[in-house]
């Protein structure tokens, strides 16, 4: 058993709110200062008192809240694998704008602070994906320009049909993560039409896969050459 006001924290607690992480053990739990801490075998304590908002609930288990949670990792991971937890948080619900603001305002002094507010004003439900927030942090982190999110493509009419994952609008230069669904059968005949459909509009198009996840320099050297390609400068 837990001492009384244990709660499930950071990797843990990510896990449990939807986000991209590392799941199985240790588990991680938080108690209040001066709690006796249990060291059991596949259990990881830390140590910390929650403000108000910081907790809430997952089924019956007492949990950080999707702030928290995220103030928490930002001591521990880097920024790329930090957006895409806050990019996930966002998408199920867990943060939005104002909370975030209003609990880095409360968070003077804590390691990882300055992490967490230099990338939250960059965190959105619009990366679909952890792929594609490490690369849209990659990017931002590079020289180049940075790029935008579910870039529009329209029609000769003018309306839209398709978005790209991500994307530089100004060059056409497209840039699509592929992960294993896109290998099913009727979702490889709906990209290889969208393509077609993208290339008929000038659109050049990279596509990224599980083995380009770790090759940050090799991601950011291609999306370099197809922006030069296209007359672009930085």
């Amino acid at each position: 058993m837990l001492p009384e006001g244990a709660v499930v924290s950071h990797h843990t607690a990510a896990a449990l709110l939807g986000a991209p992480v590392r799941t199985g053990w240790p588990l991680t739990f938080s108690v209040p200062p001066k709690t006796y801490r249990p060291r059991r075998r596949g259990v990881l304590v830390h140590v910390g008192s929650l403000a108000d908002g910081d907790r809430t609930t997952v089924g019956e288990l007492p949990v950080t809240s999707g702030c928290r949670t995220w103030l928490d990792l930002a001591r521990c991971l880097p920024s790329d694998e930090l957006v895409a937890v806050g990019d996930a948080l966002f998408r199920a619900g867990h943060l939005d704008p104002t909370s975030v603001r209003a609990r880095l305002d409360r968070a003077h002094g804590r390691r990882g602070v300055v992490l967490a507010r230099r990338w939250a004003p960059r965190l959105t439900r619009l990366a679909a994906s952890r792929p594609e927030s490490l690369v849209r942090v990659w990017l931002i982190e590079s020289p180049l320009p940075d790029p935008e999110l579910q870039v529009p493509l329209s029609d000769h009419a003018g309306r839209e049909i398709a978005h790209a994952d991500l994307g530089y609008a100004r060059w056409r230069v497209a840039l699509e993560y592929e992960g294993r669904q896109h290998a099913e059968r009727e979702q490889f005949g709906r990209d290889i039409a969208r393509y077609s459909l993208m290339a008929s509009r000038g659109w050049l198009v990279l596509r990224f896969g599980e083995d380009d996840l770790a090759r940050r320099e090799r991601v950011v050297a291609r999306v370099a050459g197809a922006l030069r390609s296209r007359g672009a400068s930085w």
